[in-house]
């Protein structure tokens, strides 16, 4: 394959994997803070892609391997948050401090339903849940990205 093909097939995947996202999230699987921060990379490496049909070049490839590792990242950190192997982010993790918070906040309950926990598993397959799916197909694409990367130097 040419360098051009695999920037196309990586950026294809990207767009499986943020439209898979958004099937989840129309049959009522609301995604959390760090589900969110795992989709803006994804439109990154989509739009490496796109440029990759005009432009085939190791730059290209290089931002579309870096989209990839940063959503992989994320979603490493993500599985590690629902795991409890580390704290997340205490607007969408347990434990979060009171500390800013007002009386009337404390008591408002016109968010309660909004929010999405980033420590509990929505979804899970073979063990794994979407954000450590999300992990391993990001690293799977970012391995694509690296060779078309290769490829292109040539």
């Amino acid at each position: 394959m040419t360098s051009r093909s695999l920037m196309i097939l990586a950026a294809a995947g990207s767009a499986a994997l943020l439209l898979g996202a958004f099937v989840f999230q129309a049959f009522g699987y609301a995604p959390c803070k760090l589900c969110i921060w795992q989709r803006w990379p994804h439109g990154l490496a989509i739009i490496a892609g796109v440029v990759a049909v005009f432009y085939p070049r190791a730059l290209t490839a290089a931002v579309g391997g870096l989209a990839a590792l940063t959503t992989a990242g994320v979603g490493v950190y993500h599985s590690g948050v629902e795991l409890g192997w580390w704290q997340g982010p205490t607007s969408c993790s347990g434990g979060g401090s009171l500390v800013g918070l007002t009386g009337a906040d404390m008591l408002s309950t016109d968010t309660l339903d909004k929010v999405v926990m980033c420590d509990e598993v929505a979804w899970a397959f073979a063990g794994l849940s979407m954000a450590s799916w999300n992990a391993v197909a990001s690293f799977a694409l970012a391995c694509v990205w690296a060779v078309a990367f290769a490829k292109a130097l040539r």
